[in-house]
Protein backbone atom coordinates (compact mmCIF):
# COMPACT_ATOMS: atom_id res chain seq x y z
CA UNK A 1 0.00 0.00 0.00
CA UNK A 2 1.09 3.28 -0.94
CA UNK A 3 1.86 6.00 1.94
CA UNK A 4 0.47 8.65 3.21
CA UNK A 5 2.71 11.79 4.01
CA UNK A 6 2.43 13.23 7.53
CA UNK A 7 1.28 16.02 9.16
CA UNK A 8 1.01 18.65 9.55
CA UNK A 9 4.22 19.36 12.14
CA UNK A 10 6.28 22.03 13.03
CA UNK A 11 10.21 22.88 13.59
CA UNK A 12 9.79 24.63 16.95
CA UNK A 13 13.33 26.36 17.00
CA UNK A 14 12.22 29.80 15.59
CA UNK A 15 9.90 30.04 18.13
CA UNK A 16 11.45 29.21 21.30
CA UNK A 17 11.60 32.03 23.86
CA UNK A 18 11.50 33.08 27.16
CA UNK A 19 7.73 34.37 27.21
CA UNK A 20 5.04 31.90 27.38
CA UNK A 21 3.68 29.88 25.85
CA UNK A 22 7.25 29.60 24.35
CA UNK A 23 9.37 29.38 27.11
CA UNK A 24 8.45 25.27 28.25
CA UNK A 25 7.90 21.84 26.30
CA UNK A 26 4.20 21.83 27.78
CA UNK A 27 3.58 25.36 27.15
CA UNK A 28 4.72 25.30 23.43
CA UNK A 29 3.07 22.14 22.39
CA UNK A 30 -0.01 23.25 23.59
CA UNK A 31 0.65 26.21 21.95
CA UNK A 32 1.55 23.90 18.74
CA UNK A 33 -1.55 21.83 19.62
CA UNK A 34 -4.08 24.91 19.27
CA UNK A 35 -2.71 25.87 16.12
CA UNK A 36 -3.78 22.05 14.58
CA UNK A 37 -0.50 20.85 14.31
CA UNK A 38 0.32 16.90 14.51
CA UNK A 39 4.16 16.80 15.58
CA UNK A 40 6.75 19.10 16.91
CA UNK A 41 10.46 18.76 15.68
CA UNK A 42 12.66 19.73 18.72
CA UNK A 43 15.97 21.69 18.13
CA UNK A 44 18.05 19.80 20.89
CA UNK A 45 20.20 22.68 21.87
CA UNK A 46 17.57 24.67 23.74
CA UNK A 47 17.29 23.58 27.39
CA UNK A 48 14.14 25.69 28.07
CA UNK A 49 12.28 22.80 25.59
CA UNK A 50 14.69 19.55 25.83
CA UNK A 51 17.80 18.25 27.88
CA UNK A 52 19.65 16.33 25.08
CA UNK A 53 22.15 14.46 27.89
CA UNK A 54 19.45 13.60 29.50
CA UNK A 55 17.57 12.33 26.64
CA UNK A 56 20.59 9.85 25.86
CA UNK A 57 20.71 8.76 28.84
CA UNK A 58 17.22 7.90 29.96
CA UNK A 59 14.29 7.06 27.96
CA UNK A 60 12.21 7.51 31.38
CA UNK A 61 12.63 10.86 30.43
CA UNK A 62 11.96 10.68 26.76
CA UNK A 63 8.55 8.75 27.89
CA UNK A 64 7.79 11.96 29.82
CA UNK A 65 8.83 14.22 27.20
CA UNK A 66 6.74 12.15 24.51
CA UNK A 67 3.46 11.76 26.73
CA UNK A 68 3.28 15.65 27.53
CA UNK A 69 3.33 16.03 23.67
CA UNK A 70 0.63 13.49 22.73
CA UNK A 71 -1.42 14.83 26.25
CA UNK A 72 -1.59 17.59 23.59
CA UNK A 73 -2.59 16.00 20.46
CA UNK A 74 1.26 15.73 19.33
CA UNK A 75 3.64 13.49 18.06
CA UNK A 76 7.57 14.17 17.92
CA UNK A 77 8.93 13.99 14.71
CA UNK A 78 12.45 14.37 14.63
CA UNK A 79 15.17 15.52 17.14
CA UNK A 80 17.35 18.69 15.34
CA UNK A 81 21.19 19.12 15.49
CA UNK A 82 21.87 21.67 13.06
CA UNK A 83 23.37 23.91 15.22
CA UNK A 84 25.98 21.16 16.70
CA UNK A 85 25.94 19.45 13.15
CA UNK A 86 27.56 22.69 11.62
CA UNK A 87 30.36 22.59 14.57
CA UNK A 88 31.18 18.88 13.40
CA UNK A 89 33.23 21.24 10.31
CA UNK A 90 34.24 24.42 10.51
CA UNK A 91 36.67 26.22 8.56
CA UNK A 92 38.87 28.68 10.63
CA UNK A 93 37.57 31.62 8.97
CA UNK A 94 34.17 31.02 10.93
CA UNK A 95 35.53 29.68 14.08
CA UNK A 96 34.33 33.13 15.79
CA UNK A 97 30.80 33.34 14.31
CA UNK A 98 30.42 29.87 15.38
CA UNK A 99 31.63 29.63 18.71
CA UNK A 100 28.75 31.27 19.84
CA UNK A 101 26.78 27.57 18.25
CA UNK A 102 28.62 25.84 21.72
CA UNK A 103 29.30 26.51 25.54
CA UNK A 104 31.40 29.42 26.64
CA UNK A 105 34.15 27.24 28.05
CA UNK A 106 34.59 25.86 24.27
CA UNK A 107 35.32 29.29 22.74
CA UNK A 108 38.59 29.90 21.29
CA UNK A 109 38.65 26.19 21.16
CA UNK A 110 38.18 24.62 18.07
CA UNK A 111 39.56 20.78 18.44
CA UNK A 112 37.02 20.84 21.66
CA UNK A 113 34.73 22.47 20.28
CA UNK A 114 34.33 19.91 17.61
CA UNK A 115 34.54 16.65 19.99
CA UNK A 116 31.79 17.99 21.70
CA UNK A 117 29.16 18.48 18.72
CA UNK A 118 30.07 14.61 17.90
CA UNK A 119 28.98 13.79 21.13
CA UNK A 120 26.36 15.77 21.17
CA UNK A 121 25.55 14.18 17.67
CA UNK A 122 25.79 10.79 19.67
CA UNK A 123 23.84 11.83 22.47
CA UNK A 124 21.42 12.69 19.44
CA UNK A 125 21.21 9.01 18.18
CA UNK A 126 20.91 7.50 21.69
CA UNK A 127 17.75 9.97 22.52
CA UNK A 128 16.18 9.31 18.98
CA UNK A 129 16.05 5.93 19.71
CA UNK A 130 14.70 6.27 23.11
CA UNK A 131 11.88 8.30 21.38
CA UNK A 132 11.46 5.71 18.54
CA UNK A 133 12.31 7.46 16.12
CA UNK A 134 13.62 6.67 12.86
CA UNK A 135 15.13 9.73 11.41
CA UNK A 136 17.37 12.78 12.41
CA UNK A 137 17.58 16.56 10.86
CA UNK A 138 21.22 18.17 11.11
CA UNK A 139 24.08 20.45 8.81
CA UNK A 140 27.02 18.47 7.34
CA UNK A 141 29.25 21.75 7.92
CA UNK A 142 31.85 23.20 6.37
CA UNK A 143 35.64 22.98 4.97
CA UNK A 144 35.18 23.97 1.16
CA UNK A 145 32.70 26.74 1.89
CA UNK A 146 34.65 29.66 1.61
CA UNK A 147 36.35 28.59 -2.00
CA UNK A 148 32.76 27.83 -3.33
CA UNK A 149 33.06 30.56 -6.36
CA UNK A 150 36.62 29.65 -7.99
CA UNK A 151 38.36 33.04 -7.61
CA UNK A 152 41.15 32.86 -7.07
CA UNK A 153 41.96 29.62 -8.35
CA UNK A 154 41.93 26.66 -6.25
CA UNK A 155 44.50 24.31 -5.71
CA UNK A 156 44.13 21.24 -6.88
CA UNK A 157 42.76 18.39 -4.96
CA UNK A 158 41.83 21.34 -1.91
CA UNK A 159 37.77 20.22 -2.59
CA UNK A 160 38.68 16.74 -2.78
CA UNK A 161 40.46 16.72 0.28
CA UNK A 162 37.94 18.72 2.18
CA UNK A 163 35.29 15.89 0.70
CA UNK A 164 37.33 13.38 2.28
CA UNK A 165 38.16 15.18 5.21
CA UNK A 166 34.09 15.84 6.04
CA UNK A 167 33.40 12.23 5.26
CA UNK A 168 36.25 11.24 8.09
CA UNK A 169 34.64 12.99 10.45
CA UNK A 170 31.05 12.12 9.98
CA UNK A 171 31.94 8.46 9.15
CA UNK A 172 31.58 7.21 13.03
CA UNK A 173 28.77 9.64 13.73
CA UNK A 174 27.00 7.91 10.78
CA UNK A 175 27.78 4.56 11.97
CA UNK A 176 26.87 5.36 15.64
CA UNK A 177 23.34 6.11 14.27
CA UNK A 178 23.31 2.80 12.29
CA UNK A 179 23.88 1.07 15.56
CA UNK A 180 20.34 2.53 17.02
CA UNK A 181 18.27 2.16 13.18
CA UNK A 182 17.97 6.00 12.59
CA UNK A 183 18.58 7.94 9.36
CA UNK A 184 20.67 11.14 9.56
CA UNK A 185 19.16 13.83 7.23
CA UNK A 186 21.17 16.51 6.02
CA UNK A 187 19.82 19.92 4.81
CA UNK A 188 21.17 20.28 1.91
CA UNK A 189 21.64 24.26 2.64
CA UNK A 190 24.01 27.07 1.32
CA UNK A 191 27.14 27.32 3.87
CA UNK A 192 27.27 23.97 4.74
CA UNK A 193 29.55 21.38 1.95
CA UNK A 194 26.37 19.77 0.93
CA UNK A 195 24.55 22.44 -0.28
CA UNK A 196 23.22 20.65 -3.38
CA UNK A 197 22.94 17.75 -5.32
CA UNK A 198 26.53 17.12 -6.66
CA UNK A 199 28.16 18.28 -3.51
CA UNK A 200 25.47 15.61 -1.34
CA UNK A 201 26.60 13.18 -4.02
CA UNK A 202 30.54 14.13 -3.44
CA UNK A 203 30.02 13.18 0.08
CA UNK A 204 28.17 9.89 -0.33
CA UNK A 205 30.71 8.64 -2.93
CA UNK A 206 33.51 9.08 0.33
CA UNK A 207 31.10 7.36 2.58
CA UNK A 208 30.81 4.37 0.28
CA UNK A 209 26.90 4.93 -0.33
CA UNK A 210 26.82 5.17 3.59
CA UNK A 211 22.73 3.65 3.90
CA UNK A 212 22.32 6.14 6.73
CA UNK A 213 23.41 9.38 4.93
CA UNK A 214 20.33 10.96 3.80
CA UNK A 215 18.31 13.98 2.99
CA UNK A 216 16.32 16.38 4.75
CA UNK A 217 14.78 18.31 1.65
CA UNK A 218 13.92 21.57 1.66
CA UNK A 219 13.32 23.54 -1.44
CA UNK A 220 13.64 27.01 -0.35
CA UNK A 221 17.51 26.65 -0.80
CA UNK A 222 17.10 24.92 -3.70
CA UNK A 223 14.84 28.12 -5.21
CA UNK A 224 17.32 30.61 -4.21
CA UNK A 225 20.40 28.83 -6.11
CA UNK A 226 18.05 28.29 -8.99
CA UNK A 227 18.53 24.66 -8.72
CA UNK A 228 15.41 22.34 -9.93
CA UNK A 229 13.53 21.40 -7.12
CA UNK A 230 10.97 18.82 -8.94
CA UNK A 231 13.66 17.03 -10.47
CA UNK A 232 16.10 16.85 -7.26
CA UNK A 233 12.56 14.81 -6.08
CA UNK A 234 13.20 12.76 -9.14
CA UNK A 235 16.71 11.61 -8.72
CA UNK A 236 17.34 11.39 -4.64
CA UNK A 237 14.06 10.63 -3.61
CA UNK A 238 15.14 7.01 -2.31
CA UNK A 239 17.89 9.42 0.21
CA UNK A 240 14.41 11.91 1.29
CA UNK A 241 13.88 10.60 4.59
CA UNK A 242 12.56 13.98 6.24
CA UNK A 243 10.80 16.95 4.82
CA UNK A 244 11.27 21.06 5.65
CA UNK A 245 8.09 22.85 4.28
CA UNK A 246 9.19 25.91 3.83
CA UNK A 247 8.76 28.84 1.03
CA UNK A 248 10.91 31.33 -1.17
CA UNK A 249 11.02 34.00 -3.71
CA UNK A 250 13.84 34.77 -6.03
CA UNK A 251 13.32 38.23 -7.85
CA UNK A 252 16.03 38.73 -9.68
CA UNK A 253 16.37 42.77 -10.26
CA UNK A 254 19.58 45.06 -12.47
CA UNK A 255 21.40 45.36 -9.13
CA UNK A 256 21.26 41.54 -7.90
CA UNK A 257 21.08 38.02 -8.17
CA UNK A 258 21.64 35.04 -6.76
CA UNK A 259 25.13 36.41 -5.23
CA UNK A 260 22.97 38.92 -3.16
CA UNK A 261 23.77 38.05 0.52
CA UNK A 262 25.30 41.32 1.73
CA UNK A 263 22.18 42.87 1.55
CA UNK A 264 19.70 42.66 4.25
CA UNK A 265 17.10 39.95 3.90
CA UNK A 266 14.07 42.27 3.09
CA UNK A 267 16.56 43.58 0.82
CA UNK A 268 17.52 40.51 -1.75
CA UNK A 269 16.83 38.80 -4.56
CA UNK A 270 16.39 35.49 -2.90
CA UNK A 271 14.53 35.45 0.26
CA UNK A 272 12.67 33.32 2.57
CA UNK A 273 9.01 33.82 2.68
CA UNK A 274 5.75 32.32 4.96
CA UNK A 275 4.16 28.87 3.76
CA UNK A 276 1.95 30.31 0.68
CA UNK A 277 3.38 34.04 0.34
CA UNK A 278 6.68 32.86 -1.91
CA UNK A 279 7.16 30.84 -5.53
CA UNK A 280 7.67 27.33 -4.15
CA UNK A 281 4.99 25.14 -5.66
CA UNK A 282 4.20 23.17 -3.17
CA UNK A 283 1.92 20.89 -5.39
CA UNK A 284 4.37 19.39 -7.46
CA UNK A 285 6.20 18.89 -4.62
CA UNK A 286 3.75 17.29 -2.52
CA UNK A 287 2.53 15.36 -5.57
CA UNK A 288 5.84 13.80 -6.24
CA UNK A 289 6.58 12.76 -2.68
CA UNK A 290 3.10 11.41 -2.95
CA UNK A 291 4.37 9.40 -5.64
CA UNK A 292 7.59 7.87 -4.53
CA UNK A 293 5.86 6.99 -1.66
CA UNK A 294 6.90 9.04 1.06
CA UNK A 295 5.45 8.35 4.20
CA UNK A 296 7.50 10.68 6.90
CA UNK A 297 6.23 14.34 8.44
CA UNK A 298 5.98 17.19 6.33
CA UNK A 299 7.43 20.08 8.79
CA UNK A 300 6.59 23.73 8.56
CA UNK A 301 10.15 25.62 9.22
CA UNK A 302 9.22 29.29 9.51
CA UNK A 303 11.41 32.21 8.34
CA UNK A 304 10.56 35.26 6.54
CA UNK A 305 11.78 38.59 6.20
CA UNK A 306 7.96 40.11 6.36
CA UNK A 307 5.60 38.19 8.43
CA UNK A 308 5.00 38.16 12.40
CA UNK A 309 6.55 34.29 13.31
CA UNK A 310 2.74 33.37 14.94
CA UNK A 311 1.09 34.79 12.00
CA UNK A 312 3.17 32.40 9.84
CA UNK A 313 2.73 29.56 11.90
CA UNK A 314 -0.93 30.10 12.56
CA UNK A 315 -1.55 29.92 8.70
CA UNK A 316 1.13 27.26 8.33
CA UNK A 317 -0.68 24.67 9.50
CA UNK A 318 -3.86 24.68 7.29
CA UNK A 319 -1.79 25.22 4.24
CA UNK A 320 0.26 21.65 4.72
CA UNK A 321 -2.79 20.11 5.60
CA UNK A 322 -4.31 21.42 2.53
CA UNK A 323 -1.15 20.15 0.40
CA UNK A 324 -1.25 16.13 1.92
CA UNK A 325 -2.50 13.83 -0.87
CA UNK A 326 -4.13 10.85 0.60
CA UNK A 327 -2.92 8.20 -1.77
CA UNK A 328 -5.22 6.45 -3.69
CA UNK A 329 -5.35 2.68 -3.15
CA UNK A 330 -6.78 2.17 -6.50
CA UNK A 331 -6.48 2.72 -10.18
CA UNK A 332 -9.05 5.85 -11.14
CA UNK A 333 -9.76 3.59 -14.26
CA UNK A 334 -10.55 -0.27 -11.76
CA UNK A 335 -14.21 0.40 -13.04
CA UNK A 336 -13.52 -0.60 -16.50
CA UNK A 337 -11.10 -3.40 -15.54
CA UNK A 338 -11.50 -7.13 -15.95
CA UNK A 339 -10.36 -10.27 -15.07
CA UNK A 340 -6.80 -11.66 -16.01
CA UNK A 341 -7.24 -14.45 -18.56
CA UNK A 342 -3.79 -15.30 -20.36
CA UNK A 343 -5.56 -16.99 -22.88
CA UNK A 344 -7.74 -14.14 -23.84
CA UNK A 345 -4.85 -11.79 -23.83
CA UNK A 346 -2.84 -13.89 -25.98
CA UNK A 347 -5.62 -14.23 -28.76
CA UNK A 348 -5.56 -10.05 -28.57
CA UNK A 349 -1.84 -9.69 -29.03
CA UNK A 350 -2.16 -12.13 -32.23
CA UNK A 351 -0.09 -14.73 -30.40
CA UNK A 352 -1.03 -18.72 -31.17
Amino acid sequence: MAANIKGPAIFLAQFAGDAAPFDSWDSICAWAGSLGYKGVQIPTWDGRLFDLRKAADSKTYCDEIAGIARRHGLAITELSTHLQGQLVAVHPAYDEAFDAFAPAELHGKPAERQAWAVQQLKHAAAASRHLGLDAHVTFSGALAWPFAYPWPQRPAGLVEEAFTELAARWKPILDAYDEVGVDVCYEIHPGEDLFDGASFERFLDRLGGHRRANINYDPSHFLLQQLDYLAFIDIYHERIKAFHVKDAEFNPTGRQGVYSGYAPWIDRAGRFRSLGDGQVDFSGIFSKLAQYDYGSWAVLEWECCLKHPEDGAREGAPFIESHIIRVTEKAFDDFAGGGTDRAAVRRMLGIQ
